[in-house]
């Protein structure tokens, strides 16, 4: 499902219309993204949770010349499902 997809599911399942559906979809994608930005993390429960992980910085070998190069510190979101979630995709 993608994001046009939800939208017209969520438009359906609540009696909405599309664009208030998009409204809707696009502030909650807007505030975890705002969230994470900030380093907070955003729990939903039955669903999951949001946090930002980091990835430390290591050393690396440059596939085109062999050389060494250090791969800097790196920041990266992450889904953690919750029990809920993970009972229903089982």
């Amino acid at each position: 499902m993608n994001k046009v997809e939800l939208i017209a599911a969520v438009a359906k399942k609540t009696g909405l219309s599309k664009a208030e559906a998009a409204a809707g979809v696009n502030a909650v994608v807007d505030l975890v993204s705002g969230a994470l930005s900030k380093n907070e993390k955003v729990t939903i429960t039955g669903f999951g949770s949001f946090d930002v992980g980091v990835r430390q910085a290591r050393r690396g070998v440059n596939p085109h010349n062999k050389e060494h190069i250090q791969i800097p510190e790196l920041r990266l979101p992450r889904f953690h499902a919750g029990k809920a979630l993970r009972h229903l995709v089982k």
